[in-house]
């Protein structure tokens, strides 16, 4: 009798996950919203910590141009001008991704002993701290010492962000909420751009002061809500905190969300992980399937950065050795990010229309072929007047291509080909490798652009376009399309080795949820 009980049990709670399966599946965008109004409130909320990850290193290369910054930090070129030696440029601006590196590596550890919620306060709380040290600096090396340690844990917001948008909402919003990660890059990074053009035409200190303290606002406006937060459900579960889990995902939903059905899903999916024998270590990201998922992963985050994305950093800066004015080169700065940050919105609307897979190629293709033509403009003979337009044109339409592709498919692509056991890990991976080739950027660019070392100018358009066109060979037979597909789904296709350009049409038979 005790027997037929448990296998009642073990049918009804299959039916549930079926059914629980089968209803996420079927929801659209409209009706996921209304059913999960406050998962989005928060999954946005967490997601502001990347605003703070942005705005830092776009002021800091903004620096570069501010006549009072070069003044005060800089040296007397021949011709009169004051200039920042390239190798402080490289060490300032290295001062962020090397932090990102430790940091995104490191924050995988409180992340899953603590909680995506107190680890995310954690790095608010220290954050406030660590922009005393930016805002008194009044050396080059202090501002190091400033830049570095807030890298270390501005870090972390980019694997808190993305893992917690990616554990709190349903399959329908999952591409919208996860790819918000590059619009809150894309805002930082345009504030960083407005307040650096606001205030560059002071002659004092505050011309730099000022964008350095602007950071507390971002901290104030974080740490009233941090105490409400909901933990993520799925942490919950590994935990074995199910009751926990139940009430996070009650705070998370409305009154019609069937959640025993939504916990039921979770539990599934992570036990199936565990029969897959996948655990949660950093070396289980590259044990076994989960091998291939942390290189798709690491691959899409590596490739922001091989098509030329790290430019936007020098963007003020690479206008003006372009040719054109100072304060031109700041409005320009402005409105390369504002294109950026209407392209994050239109492409909401593809993501679901498209998938992930095609967007991301052709947005690729795109973005290569228009580096190219930067660099051919930039090697007409003689190098005519309107040349420096062109090319800065170009620039503006390269970042509304990426911003409307490669950047926000990223972040889907993260949070849907990681495994759920080792989804934090495996986004801090791949944002340290991210970070990694971000260093070598940072040291390149510099001596690329500056007018007393390469002085490359628009023909760094070659050097991005070729790597754009290697990353593109990769993405073609390795990225999968994962729209439509639940995180059981995706675990099952990875397992059974499924190329990726078959993912989007394969049927998944013979999966049991006993």
């Amino acid at each position: 009798m005790k027997a037929d009980d448990n296998e009642a049990v073990m049918v009804k709670d299959d039916m549930m996950v079926s059914e629980a399966m089968e209803s996420e599946r079927t929801l659209t965008f409209y009706e996921a919203a209304k059913l999960y109004p406050t998962a989005v409130g928060w999954s946005v909320f967490v997601s502001l910590g990347v605003i703070m990850l942005a705005f830092d290193p776009q002021i800091v290369g903004n620096m570069f141009a501010i006549p009072q910054f070069k003044r005060d930090f800089g040296v007397e070129h021949p011709n009169g001008e004051f200039v920042i030696p390239a190798k402080w440029q490289s060490g300032l601006s290295l001062g962020n991704p090397i932090g990102q590196v430790i940091g995104a590596l490191v924050s995988a550890y409180p992340m899953e002993l603590f909680g995506r919620k107190w680890t995310f306060f954690a790095c608010v709380f220290l954050t406030a701290g660590l922009v005393f040290i930016q805002f008194f600096a009044r050396s080059l090396e202090a501002l190091l010492v400033g830049e570095l340690l807030g890298g270390l844990v501005l870090g972390c917001f980019v694997v808190i962000g993305p893992t917690y948008a990616s554990e709190v909402c349903p399959m329908a919003l999952r591409g919208y909420l996860t790819s918000f990660t590059n619009l809150c890059f894309v805002t930082g990074q345009l504030l960083g751009n407005g307040v650096t053009a606001g205030t560059a035409t002071l002659n004092n200190h505050w011309a730099y002061s000022i964008p350095f303290a602007l950071q507390w606002f971002w901290i104030l406006l974080i740490i009233p809500g941090v105490f409400f937060i909901p933990e993520s459900p799925w942490w919950l579960v590994r935990k074995g905190r199910r009751e926990e889990a139940l009430d996070s995902l009650r705070r998370l939903s409305s009154k019609k969300v069937n959640v025993e059905g939504t916990l039921a899903i979770i539990a599934e999916t992570d036990r199936l992980e565990l029969e897959m024998e996948a655990g949660s270590t950093y070396l289980d990201t590259i044990k076994g399937v989960n091998l291939r998922r942390t290189e798709i992963s690491a691959g899409v985050y590596t490739t922001q950065v091989l098509s030329g994305i790290y430019l936007i950093n020098y963007g003020t800066y690479f206008f003006q050795q372009a040719g054109v004015g100072d304060q031109d080169a700041f409005y320009l700065g402005i409105g390369f990010l504002a294109v950026g940050w209407v392209s994050t919105v239109i492409s909401w609307y593809f993501i679901n229309l498209f998938g992930r897979r095609r967007i991301f190629n052709i947005g690729l293709t795109v973005c290569m072929i228009l580096m190219f033509i930067i660099g051919i403009l930039d090697s007409i003979p003689g190098r005519p007047s309107g040349v420096k337009w062109a090319e800065s044109s170009l620039m503006l339409v390269w970042n509304g291509v990426y911003d409307l592709s490669i950047g926000p498919i990223t972040f889907v692509i993260l949070g849907e080909c990681s495994a759920t056991r080792v989804r934090s890990k495996t986004i801090a991976m791949a944002t340290a490798v991210q970070a990694v080739v971000g260093i070598v950027m940072t040291v390149a660019i510099p001596y690329l652009i500056n007018p007393d070392e390469a002085n490359l100018q628009g023909k760094l358009g070659y050097f991005f376009g070729g790597l754009g066109g290697l990353c593109l060979i990769w993405s073609y037979f390795r990225v999968p399309e994962t729209k439509g597909r639940t995180y059981e789904d995706l675990d099952v296709l990875f397992d059974r080795r499924v190329p990726a350009r078959e993912f989007k049409d394969y049927r998944i038979e013979g999966v049991s949820h006993t």
